[in-house]
């Protein structure tokens, strides 16, 4: 990957602050106070009554009770033990269904663009195919900074990337498994860092399981280093792919990103991703 110049993707838009931007500007009839009554209620897992209800939305009690109404003939909405009205079971089946169903990489695409956000530098999602790991998804930092030429679609050999090596970890668990793995086709060399013999890449894989992530100091290119952290999208105990911060090593050295593992981990699991 060859450092070069380009573009931004945009941001997601926040549909609760267009709600809120409709409740300042104009009282809410039909459709829009149902979905304004919707959006509140995803903000109180523990139930909020109608009185409070009312309040938030501006509307009367009797108005936002035929909304209310409405949502629970469909199943969306539903009244807990206490009176308080939450999110229907039917609804949350529907949305968690979407969301399974969803490819993984856009799922991850609000977490990486946070960490773009953060760390300003290109971050990846990638997934293990075989010896290679494969680029499902990527978001690069701000027009005009120095970015990777990866692309979508594109792969790099597993041992010289640290998102390929921290998933490989979780299957080569012992020096028989490496040195079968190793001695089924030759390693590429790409750098004098870079990791090709069964006692070093054991030796990393066993330090990338204790420390639970994946780093990449200079293996796949010179001046480029990387750090990644597992994904969980399915199984607990199986990583579905590794989210991967890469970086000008001038810029951002490795020992930067190591000492940002709390921050990262933090803004992956505050988007589910682990």
């Amino acid at each position: 990957m060859t450092a070069i110049n380009g573009t931004v993707s945009d941001s997601d838009s926040d549909s609760r602050e267009d709600v809120g931007a409709s409740l300042a500007s104009d009282k809410l009839v039909g459709s829009d106070r149902v979905l304004a009554v919707l959006t509140e209620l995803a903000q109180h897992p523990d139930g909020i009554s109608l009185e409070d209800l009312s309040r938030v939305v501006q509307s009367p009690k009797s108005t936002t009770h035929r909304a209310l109404a409405a949502l629970r003939r469909a199943g969306f909405a539903s009244r807990n033990a206490r009176g308080h009205y939450v999110l229907g079971d039917k609804l949350l089946r529907l949305a968690f269904a979407h969301y399974e169903a969803r490819p993984d990489h856009l799922r991850m695409q609000t977490t990486l663009q946070a960490l773009v956000d953060e760390f300003h530098e290109t971050v990846h999602y990638t997934v293990l195919d075989g010896r290679s790991v494969i680029y499902r998804a990527k978001v690069d930092p701000a027009a005009g900074a120095i970015r990777l030429t990866s692309v979508i679609g594109g792969s790099n050999p597993a041992h010289l990337t640290a998102a390929g090596k921290l998933l490989l970890s979780y299957r080569l668990t012992d020096e028989a498994a490496v040195r079968n793995w190793v001695e089924a086709a030759p390693l590429e060399r790409r750098t004098d860092n870079s990791k090709v013999t069964v006692g070093r890449l054991h030796r990393e894989l066993t330090l990338t399981r204790e420390r639970g992530y994946g780093v990449d100091d200079q293996e796949n290119e010179v001046g480029v280093n990387c750090l990644a952290l597992p994904v969980f999208l399915g199984s607990p105990a199986m990583p579905t792919g590794a989210v991967s911060i890469s970086a000008v090593a001038y810029r951002t050295p490795l020992k930067a990103l190591e000492e940002a593992v709390p921050r990262i981990r933090q803004i992956m699991e505050e988007r589910g991703a682990i």
